[in-house]
């Protein structure tokens, strides 16, 4: 092996652990909406502000973040992330002990501009390490990585908050009240573990972007064709990169809301009866098939174009979640759960096909796409306001238009042709 290769293999395992670290950290928020809303007595809607603040961070830090990155560099980036990130972990410590819950959000959002600063930096830094023609097989493998870590966290989240947090039965009705002082020591570990990564960084001989290739070559959805936009042309001008965006904004709102409401949904009588922490154990499962398809992904995406493995799963996905709304008992639940394992690849498939012929403005289009992760504030409270009105189970109607989106994108919407051209047009064939 080349020292060249060497470089790229140790910065690839390097990412690795960013990857699994913020996955592990964003699947935690499905276990804090069941307990914050059992510690603060909150309907759906106030619940669902902790993914509306922790996503909202997307929104406004992402340009900001492209910006630090094209400044500089991958290196600085993922440094600057790690540690606003482990601040954020640091600040749940006073929140829970002056059991605030604005002050949680205001940890969470904190932590999540530190998460966005990585995925600004990561992603893209994932796609130039190596062949252009394999960026999205790459990026489904790093992905997966994420997807264990978003595995890990419910399971340790059941085990340390929903299973630790002393309960208590008040009022006729019988509310439920959790202790908000438990989220205190894992969070602190969260911390540390962060700032540990940070050092390891700064001490890494990671490559740095001018040693490396731009995805100009030939194309990450798998063609030939050779794209380099210029400077000068608008980004907003880029079509597969805009509606990429779009893509980007629904899937997460649609995994996001999917998982944070699951664990209530499998304690609906009508489904499965379970308690919190017994169900915070099966979400594990929700995030687990993400990882297996992500995995198996990256091996099919060296055989099948990126669209197509895009478009079936988006298929399925949509059906899966019919069947849980249309049915009930056990079909349902496990239709749900089911849902992961065809979410898999579409965050990272659409990343890199937005992504794709965007050359030296890569990291400014990377910043545009994280951006439209605020999809995970404002999808999931369309559901839950849904939930509030018409019931949890029939909210899960939101998610579906979601996937018949992303069906259209991996069909038509992911093509280069300039937008407003007639080629743009998708009322043409």
């Amino acid at each position: 092996m080349s020292t060249q290769s060497r470089k790229l293999v140790g910065a690839l395992a390097v990412l690795t652990s960013l990857f699994f670290m913020w996955g592990l950290i964003t699947s935690l928020n499905d276990i804090l909406v069941p307990h914050l809303k059992a510690a603060f007595s909150l309907d759906y809607v106030e619940a669902m502000l902790i993914q509306f603040c922790f996503f909202g961070a997307y929104f406004v830090m992402s340009l900001p973040s492209g910006y630090l990155v094209e400044r500089g560099g991958y290196r600085q980036g993922i440094i600057v992330g790690l540690a606003t990130a482990g601040a954020g972990c640091l600040m749940f410590y006073p929140a829970a002990g002056e059991r605030s819950y604005p002050l949680f959000l205001a940890a969470l959002f904190v932590l999540a501009s530190g998460i966005t600063l990585l995925q600004v930096a990561a992603n893209p830094y994932v796609t130039i390490l190596g062949r252009p023609e394999s960026a999205s097989s790459r990026l489904n493998l790093t992905q997966a990585f994420n997807s264990l870590g978003t595995t890990v966290g419910p399971l340790l989240g059941s085990l340390f908050i929903l299973a630790r947090s002393p309960v208590q039965a008040s009022g006729a009705a019988g509310t439920v009240h959790a202790d908000p002082r438990v989220v205190q020591v894992p969070y602190l570990v969260l911390a540390a573990v962060l700032f540990l990564i940070a050092v390891i960084v700064a001490c890494s001989p990671l490559p740095a972007k001018a040693d490396l290739q731009e995805p100009t070559g030939p194309s990450a959805s798998g063609g030939s064709r050779i794209a380099q936009s210029s400077p000068r042309r608008s980004l907003w001008s880029q079509r597969q990169l805009v509606l990429g965006a779009i893509a980007i904004f629904v899937y997460v709102g649609a995994e996001v809301g999917i998982g944070s409401l699951l664990v209530s949904f499998m304690g609906q009588r009508q489904i499965a009866s379970l308690p919190a922490a017994v169900a915070g154990r099966y979400l594990s499962l929700y995030w687990g098939g993400a990882m297996i398809g992500r995995f198996v992904g990256s091996a099919l995406m060296l055989r099948v174009k990126p669209a197509s493995l895009l478009a079936i799963n988006a298929v399925v996905g949509a059906l899966l979640v019919a069947v849980a709304v249309a049915s009930a008992g056990h079909l349902a639940m496990w239709a749900l759960l089911c849902v992961g394992l065809f979410n898999s690849i579409m965050f990272p498939t659409i990343f890199s096909l937005a992504l794709d012929g965007l050359g030296e403005r890569t990291g400014e289009g990377s910043g545009v796409l994280c951006m439209a992760i605020v999809g995970g504030a404002i999808v999931p409270e369309l559901q839950a306001r849904a939930a509030d009105s018409i019931g949890l189970v029939y909210s899960f109607v939101v998610p579906i238009g979601c996937y018949l989106y992303i069906l259209y994108y991996a069909l038509r919407g992911h093509r280069h042709e300039p937008l407003g051209s007639p080629a743009a047009d998708p009322s043409r064939p």
